[in-house]
């Protein structure tokens, strides 16, 4: 079998993540059954309609994973980083999720997640080098 590898950077890669997380969903989806995924996102906007905060990610089969959590740093201990934390867990609750997932570097917040009832399921030591990367969980309730 011939084939060619490409190289694509920025807004390139961006289509080809998008594909690749299109494929990947097709593929984990048949293999459970399962096709309720969907992603969420929301943001708060200053009075100058400028974002100052925001979350994203995905729920599916009874689990959630936050994959972008970001406050402008000015904006940072207002309660927005709380809101926006509380948003996605309702958004995780609404569908059905028991597990809600989120990964942070030791530079960036996982304190804020462990004070906000998560707890750290696993850190890998030096990634990136002179950091540790985190994976927390929350178990939510789901009869709400």
């Amino acid at each position: 079998m011939k084939y060619v590898m490409e190289s694509g950077e920025n807004e390139e890669a961006l289509g080809v993540i998008e594909w690749l997380e299109e494929r990947l969903y097709e593929h984990n989806a048949a293999q459970l059954g399962r096709y309720d995924g969907a992603l969420f996102s929301r943001v708060v906007r200053d009075e100058n309609n400028t974002i100052i905060g925001g979350v994203a990610g995905w729920t599916w089969a009874s689990v959630c994973e936050i994959t972008q959590l970001w406050v402008h740093a000015p904006s940072r201990a207002n309660g927005i980083g709380r809101a926006l934390l509380e948003a996605a867990e309702g958004e995780a609750q609404s569908k059905g999720c028991a597990t809600i997932l989120v990964r942070s570097a030791s530079y960036q917040a996982p304190h804020f997640y462990e004070k906000h009832g998560y707890h750290t399921a696993w850190v890998l030591k030096d990634f990136p080098p002179g950091s540790d990367y985190y994976i927390l969980l929350k178990k939510l309730d789901v009869s709400v």
